[in-house]
This record gives structure tokens, sequence and C-alpha cells, in this order.
């Protein structure tokens, strides 16, 4: 079987199958990707061609890139997810990624705004536009939350709650949860729904943000509002949405939270960790926010 059948015969599994995130399909996509056009340069069309020493010869060249050793360690994690695949369906006779090792991950500790930093970027500065309204009430959920970009472009108008200050939020794998939203959100919120969102809501969409043409927002947009307000509010370090999402973790148990509610609010995708803290009720994770988040 040829590499470019075998690696789309996988990734229709992992779609399927697995119910992974269309980020994560990508990701899955652009290492395999990577492996054909190795291949291809040294005269390798078929999976049953690729074995052991192909492999590492692939992996040196990849790591000459100078790519993190987190992005190798996906990259290999990617391969063997379709050799594994392949020798389990008996495609494949032996599967040539059983003795690689991952290289070695250091554990990094999260980078987050301070909360003055986070205070700056969330005052407000300018006439209360439509456009003013809705970056504003998109970063101030943003950091209420703690919600992955992706997720924040996904919300539509039927996912947010204001009589329960609830947010529903659909994470990896297409998993459901229900975030608590502050009363200074709520109310942030509630003014760009009256007096911003009519007016962009030109195409009758259902996403709660909407661009100035009335699509719903993308992450590259939210990358672009988010650096542009960093800029107005004097933050001379890098800002990015997932910072934003480590600052709300850490200043939740900075001030006490229970660490369960929060991995539990963040909606990790780990099931070793999702284990840890399934017990934890709707209700104490709302009592946590209430009671510890700073903009509650």
């Amino acid at each position: 079987m040829d590499i470019c059948r075998a690696a789309s015969l996988y990734l229709d599994h992992l779609k399927a199958e697995r119910n992974l995130s269309g980020n994560t399909i990508d990701a899955y996509r652009r290492d395999l990707l990577r492996l054909q056009q190795f291949a291809a340069g040294q005269g390798i069309e078929h999976v049953d061609q690729i074995d052991t020493t192909v492999l590492l010869e692939h992996l040196i060249a990849f790591s000459k890139a100078k790519l993190s050793v987190r992005t190798q360690a996906r990259h290999l994690v990617s391969l063997r997810g379709l050799f594994r695949y392949l020798r389990r369906e008996g495609l494949l006779q032996t599967d040539p990624t059983a003795h690689l090792e991952l290289p070695k991950l250091g554990r990094r500790l999260p980078q987050v705004l301070t909360p003055g930093e986070v205070a700056s970027l969330l005052r407000e500065r300018s006439n209360a536009t439509p456009r003013y309204l809705r970056d504003m009430a998109m970063l101030e959920l943003l950091y209420a939350t703690g919600v992955r970009v992706s997720e924040l472009c996904a919300l539509r108008l039927a996912d947010l709650n204001l009589g329960r200050g609830t947010l529903r939020v659909m994470g990896k794998g297409r998993k459901q949860r229900l975030v608590p939203i502050g009363e200074i959100v709520l109310q942030m919120l509630q003014r760009y729904l009256v007096g911003a969102r009519p007016s962009l809501d030109t195409k009758r969409s259902a996403a709660l943000f909407l661009t100035q043409r009335g699509n719903p927002f993308t992450r590259q947009g939210f990358w672009k509002l988010l650096k542009a307000r960093a800029r107005e509010a004097g933050i001379d370090k890098p800002v990015s949405p997932h910072k934003l999402r480590h600052s709300f973790a850490t200043h939740l148990l900075e001030n006490g939270a229970d660490l369960r509610a929060v991995q539990a609010m963040l909606g990790h995708a780990d099931i070793g960790t999702t284990q840890i803290y399934t017990h934890v009720s709707r209700e104490q994770i709302l009592r946590v926010h209430r009671r510890h988040h700073p903009r509650s």
C-alpha cells in the first residue's frame, strides 16, 4: 500500500473512531505528510518499505530543523499511531516504530500574566462601539472561563445561559462541559448582546461572536485582537490566548481554589487527569469559581 493511501486510512480512523478535533487531525496530517515527503526523497513509495532505519534517518533529519523537543515528540507519536494502526489492521507485518523512544520532555512552567497586567488588559479605554464591545466581551470571557481560543470562537448563542451564569463548551473529543461565569463578565456579555451583536449579525448567524462582516470569529482574528489590546494596555511581553488560559488557572489556584475543580473548568482531555476530578459536582465548581476568581 502506498504511503498516501495508508495515511488517508489512518486519518479517517482518527476522525471517525477517535473523534479527535479538527486541529488535532490537521497536526497528524502535517506529520504524515512530512514522512511521505522524506520517503519520496529516498525513492520509497510504499509503507512496507519503511523500516526502523528509514524512520531513524527521517527523525534525525527532522531534528536538524531545530524544532522543539516537544514538537519532535509529537511527530513521533503521529508516526507511531500510523504504524500501530496498520499493524493492528493486518496491513503491515511488523511495526518499525516499536523500538523507537520518545525524546525526553522537560516540564515547562506555564507563562502567565500578573493580575495587574490582566486588569490593565481588561480596562475599558475607548467609546463603546460595537467592535470594541465585542472585543472586550471576548477577552473578558476568555479570562473568566479559561476556554481554549478554538472553543471561544466556536461558541454559539445557545451555549450561553445568562440567567444561570454558565457557558456550555464543546472541548476536545467533542466532550461538553459547563463553565461558570462571574457577574462582571455577565454584565459585559449583556452589553455586547444588546449594544453590539445586533449590528454585526448581518447574516443571521448562530455564532456568539461575529466579525464586522457578520461571520463567526476565527482564531487568527482573535490573535490579532489580543495583540492589539495588549499593546494598548502597555504590556511589553508576548501575550497569547493560551497565556490567558494559564493565567485563569494560576490566579484561581493562587487564591485558594481546589485544583480538581480548576481542572474540571479547564476541560483537560487526558484521561488520567480526568479521572481525578470527575466526581466534582457542578454546584461545587460554581462555588469554587465564585469564591476564588478575581472577576467573579
